[in-house]
C-alpha cells in the first residue's frame, strides 16, 4: 500500500493563484500570513500527516473503537497521535489566538486539515466537531463558559462533539423530543438520547463538551422551539479542574462500513436524574446556532472527500506504474506496466483532475470566509460571505459524491486486487461513502443550494458568480494557446446550461414545487460541474502565465494546463445533460403510482 505524501506543491499553487492568499498578509489580522509561514506551516504538517497520522490509518480500520465498562477506548496509538498532535498547536491552527489559537487564514488551515483527513479520516473527524463546536461558542456562549470551555477546546485539551439526531428525528430536526428542564441555579438539567454522534465518547482527553439541541418546558413547537445547551462529560469546579462525572453516557458505539477508528455513539442524557447543561444563547435559537458549526463541518465534510480522493489517487497511481500486464496499444511492447493502457490513463486522469477541481473549490471558498472576516466594508463584506454561504453546499455536495467515484476507480485500477481488504484500496471507498450521508446529505445540500442560497436574493449571488465564469472563459479564449482555446469553448457552453437551468427554477419555483424539488440534485451536479472547470480555467490561466514568463517549474504548470483541458473534455459536455434533466423537472415521474414501486 502506498504511503501518502502531502501535494504541497499543489495545495499551495491553489492557495496562491484561486483562493486569493497571497493577499491576505495586507490585513492587520493576518500580517503574519507572509509567503514563508505558509511554507513552514505546510511542510510540517506534511510531514506530521505522513509519518505519524497514516501509519495509523490501516490500524484503525482493523482494530476499530471498543465500548468497555469505563467507556470508548480508541485504537492502539490514537491517545498519542492526539497528544503529538495538539501539542503541536494543529488543533487550534486558525482559531483566535486570545483563546489559544494561531489565528491562521481559513485559507492555509485548510490544507493542513485537507493532510489530516488524508492521511487518517476517523483521527481527523475529533478535531473537525470541536473546531466546529468552537464556533458556536464564539459566537453564542456567555463569557462565563467561554472562559472556562475555549482555551481547553482550542487548544485540544477537551474535545467537542454536536448532537442533533435522535431516532425519530433524523434531518427532520423537528421531531426532536430532548427536553432541558431549568434548575434554579440558573442551569438545566437535560434528559433524551442522541444518536449517530461522532466521538460522543473516547479515551484520548479527560473531558468532553457535547452541544445538545433539546426544548425547553415552554417551547413552541417545530424547529422554533429548539435551544443549544452546553453539557460536560464532567462538570467544572470553579478553579477549573474536573468535578463529578455528568449524566451523560455512551450507551452503544455503531458497527459501520467505514471510519472504523471515529467512535459513533449512542449518547443517553438524564437516565440517572439528568445531565446538567447551560443554555447557550437565546431560548429557541438552538438550530440557528448549530447551523454555525454546520456549515463548518459542510465545508469540512466536503474537503474530506476530496482528500480520500487524492489519497487514492495516490495509492492508484503507485499500483499502475508497478503492475505489468498487457501490451502497449501503440507501441506492441509485451507486458507493460498498467499505466500505459489507454483505459487506465483515463481512470487516473478523471480521479486527478476531480480531485484538483474540487480542492479548488473547496480552497476558493475558505479564501471567501478569509475576506469576509477581515473585509471593513459592510457591503464587501456582505458579498464575500453570501459567496461563500452560495459554495458550501457546492463543496460539501461535490467533494463528497466525487470522493465517492473516485476511491472506487481507485480500485477499478486495481482490478481484482482492489476488492482483497489487504491492498486498502477498498477503505477509501468504504470510509468515503459515509461523507455525503453525515452533516446534510446530497439531497440537503442541493435543496440548501436552491432555497436558501440561490432565491434568498433572487440568484444575485449567482449572477456574480456566472460573470465570474464568463470571464474566466473570455480570457481563456483571448489567449494564443489551443488548449486554453478548447477549454474556453467548453466551459462558455457548460456556463449557459448553467444558467438556462438556473432559469427555469426560478420561473418554476412557486408553480411547480415537486418539478425543482425532483431538479434539486441534478441541479447541484450541474453547480459543481461548472465549478469545477472555472476554477480549473482559472488555474491554467496561471500556469500559462507562468509558463510565458519561463518561471518557476514548468512541467508542473504544463501539467496543470494539461489536466484542466481533459477536466474540460470530459467532464464539462456533462453540464448539458445537467441541464436538460433540470428543465425536464418531474416529468419523467408522470404517472408513477406507488404500484410501480
Amino acid at each position: 500500500m502506498s504511503d501518502y505524501r502531502a501535494p504541497v506543491k499543489d495545495m499551495r499553487f491553489v492557495m496562491d493563484e484561486l483562493a486569493g492568499y497571497k493577499e491576505l498578509s495586507q490585513y492587520p489580522d493576518f500580517a503574519e500570513a507572509t509567503p514563508d509561514m505558509a511554507d513552514a506551516i505546510l511542510d510540517e504538517a506534511a510531514k506530521f500527516a505522513g509519518e505519524v497520522l497514516a501509519p495509523l490509518n490501516r490500524i484503525g480500520d482493523q482494530q476499530g473503537c471498543k465500548l468497555t465498562e469505563t467507556g470508548v477506548v480508541t485504537p492502539p496509538g490514537w491517545k498519542e497521535a492526539y497528544k503529538a498532535f495538539c501539542d503541536a498547536g494543529w488543533n487550534g491552527i486558525a482559531c483566535p489566538p486570545d483563546h489559544g489559537g494561531h489565528g491562521q487564514p481559513d485559507t492555509l488551515a485548510v490544507a493542513v486539515k485537507e493532510m489530516v483527513c488524508s492521511a487518517n479520516l476517523s483521527f481527523s473527524l475529533g478535531p473537525l466537531l470541536t473546531t466546529g463546536a468552537v464556533e458556536a461558542l464564539l459566537t453564542c456562549a456567555s463569557d462565563e463558559l467561554k472562559t472556562i470551555y475555549l482555551e481547553k477546546m482550542v487548544t485540544g485539551v477537551w474535545t467537542g462533539t454536536m448532537n442533533l439526531t435522535e431516532p425519530q428525528a433524523g434531518s427532520d430536526l423537528a421531531l426532536i423530543r430532548s427536553r432541558a428542564e431549568p434548575q434554579a441555579d440558573g442551569s438545566y438539567k437535560v434528559f433524551g438520547q442522541k444518536i449517530f454522534i461522532t466521538y460522543g465518547d473516547h479515551d484520548m482527553t479527560d473531558n468532553i463538551v457535547h452541544l445538545v439541541l433539546a426544548r425547553l418546558p415552554d417551547a413552541p413547537p417545530g424547529v422554533r422551539g429548539i435551544s443549544m445547551f452546553l453539557v460536560p462529560k464532567y462538570l467544572v469546579n470553579a478553579d477549573g479542574s474536573l468535578g463529578a462525572r455528568n449524566d451523560a453516557y455512551c450507551v452503544s458505539i455503531e458497527h459501520k462500513l467505514g471510519i472504523h477508528a471515529s467512535p459513533t455513539c449512542v449518547m443517553a442524557y438524564g437516565d440517572n436524574g439528568g445531565a446538567v447543561g447551560y443554555l447557550l444563547g437565546e431560548p429557541n435559537r438552538g438550530l440557528e446556532y448549530m447551523f454555525i458549526m454546520m456549515n463548518e463541518a459542510r465545508l469540512g465534510v466536503g474537503l474530506q472527500g476530496i482528500a480520500l480522493g487524492e489519497r487514492a489517487y495516490q495509492q492508484a497511481l503507485g499500483y499502475a506504474r508497478e503492475r505489468k500486464q498487457g501490451r502497449d496499444a501503440v507501441t506492441g511492447e509485451a507486458l507493460v506496466t498498467i499505466d500505459r493502457h489507454p483505459d487506465i490513463r483515463r481512470m487516473l486522469m478523471l480521479m486527478k483532475s476531480r480531485v484538483e477541481a474540487c480542492r479548488a473549490m473547496a480552497y476558493y471558498t475558505s479564501g471567501l470566509l478569509d475576506r469576509a472576516h477581515v473585509i471593513a466594508d459592510p457591503e464587501e463584506k456582505k458579498r464575500q460571505l453570501w459567496l461563500a454561504e452560495f459554495m458550501i453546499p457546492i463543496v460539501k455536495g461535490g467533494g463528497t459524491e466525487m470522493g465517492i467515484e473516485v476511491t472506487s476507480l481507485g480500485i477499478q485500477i486495481y482490478g481484482g486486487m482492489g476488492f482483497i481488504e489487504e491492498t486498502g484500496a477498498a477503505q477509501h471507498w468504504r470510509d468515503s461513502r459515509i461523507t455525503t450521508i453525515y452533516e446534510g446529505t446530497t439531497g440537503i445540500q442541493a435543496n440548501d443550494l436552491l432555497f436558501r442560497k440561490l432565491m434568498r436574493d433572487q440568484g444575485a449571488t449567482a449572477r456574480v458568480v456566472f460573470a465570474e465564469v464568463a470571464a474566466t472563459a473570455k480570457a481563456l479564449a483571448a489567449s494564443p494557446c489551443p488548449e486554453l482555446q478548447a477549454i474556453a469553448k467548453r466551459l462558455g457552453d457548460a456556463l449557459q446550461a448553467w444558467i438556462k437551468a438556473t432559469e427555469w427554477l426560478a420561473a418554476n419555483a412557486k408553480s411547480g414545487l415537486s418539478g425543482v424539488l425532483t431538479a434539486a440534485v441534478p441541479y447541484l451536479h450541474l453547480a459543481v460541474t461548472v465549478c469545477g472547470g472555472w476554477l480549473m480555467g482559472r488555474a491554467a490561466l496561471a500556469a500559462a502565465g507562468y509558463l510565458d514568463k519561463g518561471e518557476g517549474d514548468l512541467a508542473f504548470y504544463r501539467a496543470k494546463i494539461a489536466t484542466a483541458h481533459f477536466y474540460a473534455d470530459q467532464m464539462l459536455p456533462q453540464a448539458a445533460a445537467y441541464g436538460e434533466t433540470v428543465r425536464g423537472g418531474d416529468a419523467a415521474l408522470a404517472g408513477i403510482g406507488d404500484e410501480m414501486f
